[in-house]
């Protein structure tokens, strides 16, 4: 049974994948395990330079405790970095989908109520 907060964040992921397929991303994966982490979303980015991208989605329904970006801080990013470079190696989605060879990046994208979407580039 998920819970409220949960159910508002996977809508909030649901909207990023849509809004980056919208912009002409491929979305390869979603909540992709890989080890104990998992990747929100896992999209190839459209050029002039594509890159498989692994997209951290982060929802805040206030600012009472501070900025949804505030959490993600350096274990946070080591983690994800982990977990993204093992299946960087193993060249595939845990499913079998197969990973380009593409340049890797981070992104974070902040969603929070009343349509405000923030999207946070970051190399590799």
């Amino acid at each position: 049974m998920r819970t409220t907060a949960q159910r508002a964040g996977d809508r909030a992921e649901d909207a990023v994948a849509t809004r980056l397929a919208d912009a002409g991303w491929h979305i390869l994966g979603r909540n992709v395990r890989v080890g104990r982490a998992e990747l929100d979303i896992v999209a190839v980015a459209p050029g002039p330079s594509p890159a498989l991208v692994i997209v951290e989605v982060r929802w805040r329904a206030r600012r009472d405790y501070g900025l949804a970006e505030e959490p993600v801080g350096g274990r946070k990013r080591t983690r994800l970095r982990r977990a993204a470079y093992a299946l960087r190696e193993a060249a595939t989605l845990p499913d079998g989908t197969p990973l380009p060879r593409l340049p890797l990046r981070f992104d974070l994208v902040v969603v929070e109520p009343g349509g405000i979407v923030r999207h946070h580039r970051h190399g590799g």
